[in-house]
């Protein structure tokens, strides 16, 4: 099987894990708190299916995939969570600075998931590839 395909196999599982498990049973009473009036009734599904497989492609694109040949996991972590807090950034400051009455903590907070899930799910992408590769 091709390796790119394994490792994106590999951080898609641990990205939708990992924040399955955040949003399940760590952040929903501070999401709640903090924009709960903001919140739908019921998930998504097909927008937070689209939502983990295009950024899980991200993940492996400029994080997983430029480290080829069973090297370069510092890199491979550094990349990712450079690349979530970008991502988690972008779109929590962008509502900071456009929704009356966001919390910053929750930004701060979030933005912070979002750099530690991608470097995990990053480091589950990069060890299917090696495995794979």
């Amino acid at each position: 099987m091709n390796k790119y395909l394994v490792a994106y196999a590999g951080t898609a599982v641990a990205m939708v894990a990992l924040d399955m498990l955040w949003l399940g049973l760590i952040a929903t009473p501070l999401y709640q708190q903090g924009i709960g009036h903001l919140m739908a009734d019921t998930f998504n599904v097909p927008a937070g299916i689209v939502f983990y497989l295009l950024f899980a492609a991200g993940v492996v694109v400029f994080a997983v995939s430029p480290q080829t040949g069973g090297f370069g996991w510092s890199k491979t972590v550094t990349m990712a969570a450079l690349f979530g807090f970008f991502a988690y950034a972008t779109y929590d400051l962008t509502n900071l600075a456009t929704l009356k009455d966001w919390p910053l903590g929750l930004s701060l907070i979030d933005m912070a998931w979002g750099t530690l899930v991608s470097a995990l799910a990053a480091s589950a992408g990069k060890a299917a590839m090696d495995w794979a590769g």
